[in-house]
């Protein structure tokens, strides 16, 4: 067994049988913290949760199985593997009933602990990885990552427009993910279960844009070799996403009008009238008030459009969500990549929640993804001279000051709901986090029960 960096927790009131299993973990390449007592293991601070814990059954004072109890009351989730001299069957069994990962009787193999401990810290290594990745809001935005206010008023927004079938226009700089925003207001909507269709109005000729949107007959125009449906009509009964409605030729604008307003239009060389049923989500990075000023684009095109407008935050406004960010994509890139990097250097990890971001969440994703191809070990190899040539912002933040935020948080939800992580109305719940989420960030800020009780 290799140093993973993982800790075990061993609990036996017997010194020699505390020693001589801290011993065997040690040889193994592990950290190890022992506890004569469980009363001394409840008192003790836990700066770091261990991934697994040895628990002798027969201690004095507080048992084994009275701890096992206790640490299910506080929804504390610790793998535990019981030992016992006695090899008491109904104690076994109530054991196991009640959680134990594993049972093993003096004088036990020291083989079958070690790999008994492999499969708790397996299993515990696994479900970090994954929790990383499930920085999710309160209403599982898919990929959108963040607790910053600004961001938490989006998704507001979004919750709020997505039941309905209004027109709704994103409005947000390069890179602020915008499609991702789209996305969520149809998976949100009464037409999750429909085609979201995508078009980007910047990326296509300006001679195309028509047929791309409306569709062409067979002969329409010279290349037009069989008929083909356009996105308005792949989109019928469901959403249809113009990113960069704002590279829009003045030409195109007044069709484009029709069909948004009166859901209906004719293919290039057809004269029959097509009628859909679509929910429209625009987007743009240019100031379509001042086009409409310089003749641009028309005035009643961006009124139909601007029925429920949503302003998408640049990164630089919410600089706490960097660290969040961070380590999405980092967990996320290094299982693509089949890497296994567990951590990011706090000083890079504060260099790169002041760095400026011009090109917002998208550049971010793009630099991480570079840090993750150039790491050979299990810490993220961090290019802070690109970002330092990168014209950083002004420091305004900082990784403690970060921490301190999120663990005031998690600490004002506990107490309001009581002490209950999980559960309607808990602690996960009102902080839009799966349990296992808040726990593991719980165990990284070391929030204890003391944090939190009334």
């Amino acid at each position: 067994m290799s140093d993973t960096g993982a800790l075990v927790y061993v609990v036996d009131d017997d010194p020699s049988a505390r020693e001589g299993v801290a011993g065997l973990i040690r040889s193994a390449g592990l950290m190890v913290k022992t506890f004569v007592s469980a009363e001394e293991f409840l008192a003790a601070p836990r700066p770091k949760m261990p991934s697994c814990l040895v628990l002798d059954v027969s201690l004095p004072g507080v048992s084994g199985l009275d701890l096992q109890q206790e640490l299910a009351k506080s929804d504390v989730q610790i793998p535990i593997i019981f030992l016992t001299g006695q090899g008491d069957i109904p104690m076994t069994v109530r054991a196991l009933k009640a959680g134990a990962a594993n049972f093993l009787t003096k004088p036990f193999d020291d083989e079958e602990l070690l790999n008994a401990i492999r499969q708790c810290i397996t299993s515990d290594e696994e479900e970090r990885l994954y929790l990383e990745s499930e920085i999710r809001s309160e209403h599982n935005f898919d990929d959108i990552v963040g607790k910053s206010d600004a961001l938490h008023k989006v998704l507001e927004q979004i919750a709020i427009v997505a039941p309905t079938d209004s027109t709704v226009l994103l409005h947000g700089e390069t890179g602020t993910g915008k499609e991702l925003i789209a996305r969520a207001i149809h998976n949100l909507s009464s037409r999750r279960d429909r085609t979201f269709v995508r078009m980007n109005c910047a990326a296509i000729p300006s001679g195309l844009l028509e047929s791309e949107l409306f569709g062409h007959e067979k002969g329409a125009f010279t290349g037009a070799l069989m008929q083909r449906r356009g996105r308005f009509e792949l989109a019928d009964h469901g959403s249809l996403f113009l990113d960069e409605i704002g590279d829009i030729s003045l030409e195109l604008q007044p069709k484009l009008l029709r069909a948004v307003q009166e859901q209906e239009f004719e293919r290039l060389g057809c004269a029959k009238t097509i009628h859909v049923d679509v929910r429209i989500i625009a987007a743009t990075h240019r100031d379509l008030a001042a086009m409409i000023r310089e003749g641009k684009f028309r005035e009643d095109l961006f009124y139909r459009l601007n029925v429920f407008p949503i302003e998408i935050p640049p990164l630089r406004e919410r600089r706490g969500d960097v660290p969040l960010l961070v380590n999405y994509f980092v967990s996320k890139l290094s299982r693509q990549m089949g890497k296994k990097i567990k951590s990011v250097p706090e000083h890079a990890m504060e260099v790169l929640a002041n760095a400026s971001w011009p090109g917002n969440v998208r550049e971010l994703e793009n630099f991480i993804e570079r840090a993750v191809i150039l790491t050979q070990g299990n810490e993220l190899t961090v290019p802070i001279a690109e970002l330092k040539n990168g014209m950083p912002a002004p420091r305004t933040t900082s990784i403690s000051a970060f921490h301190d935020a999120e663990r005031h948080a998690i600490i004002d939800a506990l107490k309001a709901a009581s002490g209950r992580i999980a559960g309607v109305d808990g602690a996960a719940e009102r902080l839009g986090l799966r349990r296992t989420t808040l726990q593991n960030k719980m165990r990284r800020l070391n929030v204890s029960r003391a944090d939190y009780s009334q």
